[in-house]
């Protein structure tokens, strides 16, 4: 059984590979190359620049074709198996297709897991440097611009000590408005502090007309309010770490989504687009295992041999499973599904037919 294992595997490495070269070629072909040359014809960028910025660009595409690739590299797998009759044989010696199918789908499984962890550790700091370069380098947008929603924290350790909300933040006169600073202790909001504006005074941020909230420790709500003129911000960031530290939902990893969700939620900002963002970073990953389920099945029929049919049943599924993934999200974001379910339809509905399909061929 172990032999027959290696074979499967064998069989499904080469293609799997193959795919994420063949899909990865296709989305830089048609959207990251065009960019690569409108940043040199239209900014002047040197190629030290540009070449950086290609190679911090890829792992964002990588973890795209994961999937893919996995539902390519099954479709192969079991069709090409079916065309010479290998399948025929080893179900007559009393193996199940499930049972053939298994080293599959557990290598599927364990891509997705490391998918997981690729687009946590990865993906977010890749394309927060693509971003710097781009910004910095490319545009010479070296000057903060003025920001909305800014959120800023200090932790210690895996704990959170302190964070900081703002409306807005404007460059040119240094100001923060609409602050909401919390406290914590212990993990637990100990003091609040709300503020109308805030201005740098070249060591301290200084709140102007704010109120200061004391929570009682057993959660039974506020113990004391205090109100000023002025008081320093309890955050030392100057306004340069805080236009560097403003980071758009893919440069996050999925610990600062949290952190940014629950600074929106205590603010009453709509989270909807960063919950969105958070449930992806799961559900696209997990797509490689549905996609297992759904490619192995498919691939047993003999018509599906041809590797050309294989790529192009691989490229109508992706098609239809990204078209639904694209309208649940819509409506997640636009507040009619709830985030965690818009996230989860598109797989849900890809294990029900990979279910259906396995049943289909195992009877």
């Amino acid at each position: 059984m172990r032999i027959l294992d290696k074979y499967m595997l064998k069989a499904f490495i080469g293609p799997f590979l193959f795919g994420i070269f063949a899909f990865t070629s296709i989305f830089v072909g048609t959207g990251t190359l065009f960019r690569i040359a409108q940043y040199i014809t239209e900014y002047g960028a040197s190629i030290w620049a540009v070449t950086r910025a290609f190679v911090l660009s890829l792992p964002s595409i990588v973890v795209l074709t994961f999937p893919m690739a996995v539902l390519l590299a099954s479709l192969l797998t079991f069709g090409r198996l079916s065309s010479t009759s290998e399948i025929v044989v080893m179900r007559a010696g009393g193996l199940s297709f499930l049972r053939l199918a298994m080293p599959i789908y557990i290598t599927a499984f364990l891509i997705s897991i490391g998918a997981v962890a690729f687009n946590e550790y990865v993906v977010p700091a890749c394309t927060h440097a693509y971003q710097t370069i781009i910004r910095e380098e490319i545009k010479k947008q070296v000057t903060p611009q003025a920001q909305t929603h800014i959120v800023l924290k200090t932790m210690d350790g895996d704990k959170i000590n302190t964070l900081v909300y703002a409306q807005k933040y404007d460059p040119k006169t240094k100001q923060l408005t609409g602050i909401a600073a919390q406290i914590f202790n212990n993990g637990e909001v100990a003091q609040m502090e709300r503020a109308n504006t805030a201005n740098w005074n070249g060591r301290y941020w200084i709140m102007h007309d704010g109120v200061i909230y004391d929570l009682a420790q057993n959660g039974s709500g506020i113990e004391r309010t205090m109100s000023f003129k002025e008081q320093v911000l309890p955050i030392a960031k100057d306004p340069k770490q805080i236009s560097e530290e403003q980071r758009d939902p893919e440069e996050m990893t999925i610990k600062e989504l949290r952190h940014q969700i629950d600074a929106y939620k205590s603010n009453y900002v709509s989270t909807t687009k960063l919950e969105m963002e958070m449930y992806q970073r799961f559900s696209i990953p997990i797509a490689s295992f549905v996609f297992a389920l759904v490619g192995a099945p498919l691939g047993l029929q003999k018509q599906r041999s041809s590797s050309s049919i294989g790529f192009g049943l691989s490229v109508l599924i992706i098609f239809v499973y990204y078209g639904v993934m694209t309208f649940t999200a819509a409506l997640g974001k636009g507040n009619v599904l709830p985030p965690l379910v818009a996230a989860a339809i598109p797989d849900t509905l890809g294990v029900i037919a990979g279910l259906w399909l396995n049943w289909r061929v195992s009877k």
